[in-house]
């Protein structure tokens, strides 16, 4: 069994209700979810909105190879109403992110792993080092709560919901 780590978003709709759909998706098409972070509420990273983001961290166990998994997790985006726009940056429904699978480094068009960009944002980071603050990068040799506190990321965070 592989440890995946994986960040939800989103900043439209029925957020509470959205999030829960896709845990029990992802909880049934990818394997046991183990670990959960709170919910944290976070300024939109990288372009100007009023609605602020939900994100949360979850670890889960899981047989799929991570390939595999990215077709689940964006089958489970486009069921849940994710619609995805040109712009890289916008508002969604929801967004599910891989973070790490294990300590694979893995590079392909379609997915890079670790995540090559969580190490910029605070709101991967902040719920991350909730669940899985000594997990080292296998990159980068830090630790995640080292990432956090070196992170330049000045975007506001803020725990929600446990």
């Amino acid at each position: 069994m592989a440890k995946l780590f994986l960040l939800l978003g989103g900043n439209l709709g029925d957020k509470e209700q959205i999030f829960s759909k896709a845990r029990h998706r992802l909880q049934e098409e990818l394997g046991a979810i183990i670990e959960v972070s709170s919910i944290y509420e976070t300024e939109p990273w990288g372009f100007d909105c009023e609605d602020l983001f939900w994100n949360q961290v979850l670890v889960i166990e899981t047989k799929l190879l991570p390939v595999e998994v990215l077709k689940f997790t964006k089958a489970i985006e486009l069921e849940l109403g994710r619609i995805r726009k040109a712009a890289r940056y916008s508002s969604r429904l929801i967004d599910i992110d891989l973070l790490f699978y294990d300590d694979l480094v893995f590079h392909e068009p379609d997915l890079e792993l670790p995540h090559p960009r969580m190490i910029d944002r605070r709101f991967v980071l902040e719920p991350l080092a909730e669940v899985a603050a000594d997990f080292v990068h296998p990159v980068f040799k830090q630790s995640i709560i080292g990432l956090l506190e070196d992170c330049s990321d000045s975007l506001a965070v803020k725990r929600l919901i446990d």
